[in-house]
């Protein structure tokens, strides 16, 4: 650990200097948290996927224990029940306190945690958008909102001040869990350790700043905003609450509400009882949360939608042939066929790289479906042909093996303990494999 990192702390925490570094020898926690789209909590916990000891943090977090391995390739995780998340990242989006019918926009959103979380909140409504401006790492947002399940959201590869421009007054909340010196990940990451500098704590809060500039813009009038990272450093916390305050005199710092945590560190004349701060000693790796609030006027970007696409005949019958409820919203965007149930939206110059769900590609008059149509939670219960697997079956189908299952011709929903988890194409004799081969277990 580096002395200048080390000395900045004993500043910051005094008398509770010795605890922080006592935890420093310590393993990091470990978590997962429940996808409460797709199964209950207390569903989950009858599973029995491994030891879970309760967050204080967010209901639907859990600890686990450290030396708990491959629950990455276990069934309930590939099927979207949970996701794996250290419970002090829970954080921000309980302070967040989404409801259904929200329109909210995660602004720095990869690898995905506080965007499906959110997205779990929504159950199904309103809209979600959740960026990320680097595209290998909204490719990987991609996929995890997707084995989640979710249908209500874009997803989008754009700079902040790109969303600002088209998307300006839309949101009732905004996240930004602004990219940061991590150094509350140091014990997961040892990379931010190497790269620790106190040039680098400057440097990304200069781009704290211009990314709050951004999603104030986005902010409906009352709206809510929250910033979050996962450092310590005064400079990237307080002192960037303080200056984006001092700037806009229409934004209130609000009580984060939360029992969990403590007050941050004293700076000016910032109320610093209303944000948050964990701690190791707080069970938590470190995270910091802001609660602010929106009183002046919003200007508002015009939204526009985009007109449902008249399907052909065989896109229709494949819908009809897999579901027992039709989507209200279809779309056919260069041969790939997509679900909402809200209307799909039109945006000029962002890179939009998944809006609903992605039911599959025209090939050929007819529908290749993609995994997100049975990955989709809004469509687990309504599948009109299914086959719930047993456990030995599961993981032969997850390695990409075929199953000897008579019965069954055309696509069908594979399910494992009732709960979607890939599909298959049936001839009568045989369920052919058809899991993503970059999904594959060995």
């Amino acid at each position: 650990m580096k002395e200048q990192f080390l000395q900045r702390m004993k500043e910051y925490l005094q008398e509770d200097y010795e605890a922080y570094v006592k935890t420093l020898e310590e393993d990091a926690y470990r978590g997962l948290r429940v996808n409460t789209t797709k199964i209950s909590v207390e569903a989950f916990l009858q599973l029995s996927v491994c030891e879970c000891k309760p967050s204080a943090i967010c209901p639907e977090t859990f600890y686990i224990p450290h030396q708990e391995k491959g629950l990455g390739n276990h069934p309930a995780h590939l099927a979207g029940l949970f996701y794996m998340q250290e419970p002090s990242a829970s954080s921000a989006v309980e302070v967040l306190d989404v409801q259904e019918g929200d329109w909210v926009l995660d602004m720095c959103a990869a690898p995905g945690g506080k965007s499906t979380q959110i997205a779990a909140k929504l159950q199904h409504s309103g809209l979600l958008v959740s960026n990320e401006i680097e595209a290998k790492r909204a490719a990987v947002l991609m996929s995890n909102m997707e084995r989640l399940g979710f249908s209500e959201c874009m997803i989008t590869n754009a700079r902040p001040d790109e969303l600002a421009k088209e998307m300006g007054g839309w949101f009732d909340k905004v996240l930004v869990d602004a990219p940061c010196s991590g150094e509350g990940m140091f014990k997961k990451h040892a990379k931010a350790m190497d790269d620790w500098s106190v040039e680098h704590v400057a440097s990304c809060a200069m781009r704290q700043k211009l990314i709050l500039e951004s999603a104030y813009e986005t902010l409906k009038e009352e709206g809510i905003l929250v910033y979050s990272t996962c450092t310590y450093s005064m400079e990237e916390n307080e002192e960037v609450v303080y200056e984006f305050l001092k700037h806009h005199d229409d934004m209130e710092l609000l009580d984060c509400q939360v029992n969990f945590g403590r007050s941050g560190f004293s700076y000016r004349d910032l109320d610093v009882t209303k944000v948050r701060r964990i701690f190791p000693m707080d069970q938590g790796e470190g995270h910091f949360v802001a609660k602010m609030k929106k009183h002046g006027q919003a200007v508002i970007s015009r939204k526009k939608e985009v007109a449902d696409t008249a399907l052909p005949m065989f896109a229709q019958a494949f819908l009809k042939s897999q579901l027992a409820k039709q989507p209200a919203h279809t779309l056919l965007l260069q041969d790939k066929l997509y679900l909402k149930q809200t209307p799909f939206l039109k945006l000029k110059k962002i890179h939009i790289l998944r809006q609903g769900i992605l039911a599959g590609e025209i090939m050929k008059n007819r529908i290749e479906p993609h995994q997100h149509f049975y990955s989709a939670s809004l469509h687990q219960d309504k599948f009109l042909q299914t086959y719930d697997m047993c456990d030995e079956e599961c993981h032969l189908f997850l390695q990409g093996h075929p199953l000897s299952v008579s019965g069954y011709k055309g696509y069908t929903a594979l399910l494992w303990h009732q709960h979607p988890i890939g599909f298959a194409k049936g001839d009568g004799m045989v369920l052919k494999n058809k899991y993503p081969k970059g999904m594959r277990i060995r």
